[in-house]
């Protein structure tokens, strides 16, 4: 699971990443989350990241990647 901005050149560049790696994931655009999604998930995202910077990967809700991290992603996901 990944928390993105629909405007973020960095989490744009992780989703091309991932397609391009063939690892299936969802992502939830923050910024177009009306006030109860964001309400809904705001917890869960702050457990991950308590400073909410993008994007931020949850992989196997196991682990945490913030930023864009092309070698650790390519190293965990390969």
């Amino acid at each position: 699971l990944m928390f993105t901005l629909s405007t973020c050149g960095w989490c744009m560049k992780t989703k091309q990443l991932l397609k391009d790696m063939g690892v299936e994931y969802k992502y939830i655009d923050v910024d177009l989350l009306d006030d109860e999604g964001l309400s809904d998930i705001d917890d869960m995202f702050g457990k991950w990241n308590p400073k909410r910077s993008f994007p931020t990967i949850v992989i196997n809700n196991k682990k945490c990647i913030i930023g864009f991290q092309e070698e650790e992603l390519r190293k965990l996901l390969k």
